[in-house]
């Protein structure tokens, strides 16, 4: 099944001059959402992880089916302020200022393996600040998922050091 057919192709959204791949097509397709799932699924089973975690909301849909699929958990990483209870934080560089994400202090055990998912990596801020949270926490980040991945815009780099999968690349 080739995956890319169910990615639209958005011109000058959110702004002029960005194409915006959009994966609404592929999870409102019942066979395609299975198929992306199943090939995250297989991934995660090669590197033995005990957790997914996945930053809000993308990764959410992305890493859930993925953990109910292996019966392990799953730990959301958050804006600050969404989360109830005491949580550990990392700030982050975005194109304009910065961002704080949260984790509850109690999502990650010293020394389980986690997968990080999420629909895209572009720059990677978010899946690095993801990083350094489940880092903070004494996890070990043995992966990163991902539906697609923006080559250009380099968000492998702040990757380095850790495996990642894309199952679509532009």
């Amino acid at each position: 099944m080739e995956l890319k057919n169910y990615i639209a192709k958005v011109m000058d959204y959110p702004k002029e001059g960005i194409v915006f791949r959009d994966i609404t097509p592929l999870m409102a397709d019942g066979p395609a959402y299975h198929e992306s799932v199943k090939q995250l699924v297989d991934y995660a089973r090669e590197l033995q992880v005990d957790v997914i975690v996945g930053p809000e909301a993308r990764g959410f849909i992305v890493g859930c089916p993925v953990a109910y699929e292996l019966e392990i958990g799953f730990a959301p990483v958050r804006k600050k302020g969404k989360l109830p209870r005491p949580t550990v934080d990392v700030d982050y560089e975005l194109e304009y200022g910065t961002a704080t994400l949260t984790m509850h202090e109690d999502a990650i055990k010293p020394g389980q393996r986690v997968l990080i998912t999420d629909d895209l990596l572009a720059t990677g801020g978010t899946i690095k600040a993801s990083i350094d949270l489940v880092e903070k926490l004494g996890g070990v980040v043995v992966g990163c998922a991902f539906l697609i991945e923006l080559v250009d815009l380099n968000g492998k780099e702040k990757l380095a050091g850790y495996d990642y999968k894309a199952l679509m690349q532009y």
